[in-house]
């Protein structure tokens, strides 16, 4: 199992990276939020990866960082979720904004990605529902509005106020990013009210 891969840049694209790893260029295919973030060609980068091995195949995909790894194996472990669905997913979603979209029941937020119709989508949130709600997906090291484990049960009590007044998930995650987890979840909501009508 090859963890990550650390070395000199040699190729990328929207869709993949090669890393000289001692001689050794290794091909790590990864989704367009993790192309944005790798250095000029030629320079020292790291992708935390996971392997792929079917019959046929042996392919190994890449991430910006853990979190994105993290989100990458809960969203295939979903069936009907294939590697290219996954890494479609993450081009358009962060992590933070899957967990939040998942805990809001925001269905809708997954039809964003090529390949994803409504019925996989909802497939998606109700499969992992309960990983998220329960925690289970606490490897996730949450960014803004869902920062640790703890103020991710504030941020998704947030996000269902937000929804159940007939804000999207995803309208909801964008108007509690940046408000501080910690606040108790009366006033992330409040904040999150002004934000949206500041917006608007």
């Amino acid at each position: 199992m090859i963890s990550c891969l650390t070395g000199k840049l040699l190729e990328k694209s929207a869709d993949y990276a090669v890393i000289d790893c001692g001689g050794v260029g290794y091909l790590a295919l990864i989704p367009s939020s993790t192309a944005g973030t790798l250095p000029a060609v030629g320079e020292k980068c790291t992708l935390y990866t996971s392997m792929n091995v079917t019959d046929s195949d042996i392919s190994l995909f890449g991430f910006a960082d853990k979190d994105s790894r993290t989100a990458f194996k809960l969203l295939t472990g979903v069936s009907g979720v294939g590697p290219k669905v996954g890494l479609s997913i993450l081009s358009v979603l962060s992590p933070d904004r899957i967990a939040l979209a998942i805990s809001g029941g925001d269905h809708k937020a997954f039809t964003a990605a090529n390949g994803v119709g409504p019925k996989l989508a909802q497939r998606i949130v109700l499969e992992l529902k309960d990983k998220v709600g329960k925690g289970l997906a606490a490897d996730l090291n949450l960014t803004g509005a869902a920062q640790a484990a703890a103020p991710a049960g504030s941020a998704a009590q947030a996000v269902a106020a937000l929804t159940s007044l007939g804000y999207t998930g995803t309208e909801a995650a964008q108007a509690l990013a940046g408000i501080d987890p910690a606040l108790p979840v009366q006033e992330m909501i409040r904040l999150a009210l002004q934000g949206i009508g500041k917006r608007r």
